[in-house]
């Protein structure tokens, strides 16, 4: 993974299960590095990994979603029909 400089940064709050940042904490203690950096590290991957359209997990869930016996193609609202609810 390529190393990358940054030379702005800007504070954030966000909110994580405690679980989650329990575990973080003990795998950013066994790599000897801080929970920021693990952070940094994680978000980087997710960035840099191929991006999907929002048209294209939609299709990917409505194909899903086709194969559920509940769930029918015919069944479905048209966009105009789904804001007016």
């Amino acid at each position: 993974m390529p190393v990358l400089l940054y030379l702005r940064f800007m504070k954030t709050t966000i909110e994580l299960p405690d679980e989650v940042v329990r575990r973080a904490k003990i795998a950013a203690a066994e790599r000897r590095t801080t929970l920021r950096a693990l952070v940094l590290q994680g978000l980087e991957q997710v960035l840099v990994e191929n991006p999907v359209s929002a048209r294209e997990r939609a299709g990917k869930l409505f194909a899903e979603m086709d194969q559920l016996p509940e769930f029918s193609a015919s069944d479905r609202l048209s966009r105009s029909e789904a804001h007016a609810r």
